[in-house]
């Protein structure tokens, strides 16, 4: 199944201008929220960072902060704004397929990417297993409740960036659920064009 490396490759130089235009006060705010579970004894991994909009606000408040994405490109762009002391560390990884120990993260943050993966499922088993027994995970999600905007989301379909779910506020809390967490807090973010459903989990305990 297609799952987007093509657009995201190609959209890479033009995505951190195009969010500063459409969507800077949204992830203004989701920093916020992501920062009231972050400090400076977290080893924090985050999947699918695009060219760094959460990781640069962010990556000083944590031990140590390792950015994926699995569009080399988009990691190209990141590294250029990356500062030389910073605590960040950045490689391409599949969320699906991750390279790092069990249990080796105290938090996994993954902000947006859920709803356009074709199997998100395995990614939520690998975020299970890097992530330790007392870890969070923080899942904010586009969730769509009907006052989405349509013709923009018909557009994005359009070049190529394809939403494989449509999950509702309590189908996306159904899905974290059943993938083995139990949720902490939730918050539903407001936007222009798709609401957002911000989710702090941790693991199910045995």
């Amino acid at each position: 199944m297609d799952n987007n490396l093509g657009f995201w490759q190609k959209i890479a130089k033009l995505y951190a201008p195009l969010h500063e235009k459409t969507n800077k006060e949204l992830y203004i705010r989701l920093c916020n929220l992501c920062k009231a579970h972050i400090n400076n004894k977290c080893n924090v991994l985050e999947l699918a960072c695009g060219t760094g909009q959460i990781s640069l606000p962010l990556c000083d408040c944590a031990k140590s902060w390792t950015a994926t994405d699995f569009s080399p490109k988009m990691i190209e762009e990141l590294k250029k704004k990356k500062k030389e002391n910073s605590s960040l560390f950045c490689a391409v990884q599949d969320a699906t397929k991750l390279e790092y120990d069990d249990k080796l993260f105290d938090v996994v943050i993954i902000a947006n990417a859920l709803h356009i993966m074709p199997e998100p499922q395995n990614a939520m088993n690998e975020i299970a297993r890097v992530l330790n027994d007392e870890g969070l995970l923080i899942a904010p999600t586009f969730i769509f409740d009907g006052t989405e905007n349509k013709l923009k989301l018909w557009f994005m379909d359009k070049i190529g960036f394809h939403t494989f779910y449509k999950w509702s506020e309590d189908d996306y809390c159904r899905f974290i659920t059943s993938s083995g967490f139990e949720i902490l807090e939730k918050h539903i973010v407001k936007s222009s064009s798709v609401s957002e459903c911000f989710l702090v989990a941790c693991k199910q305990k045995r």
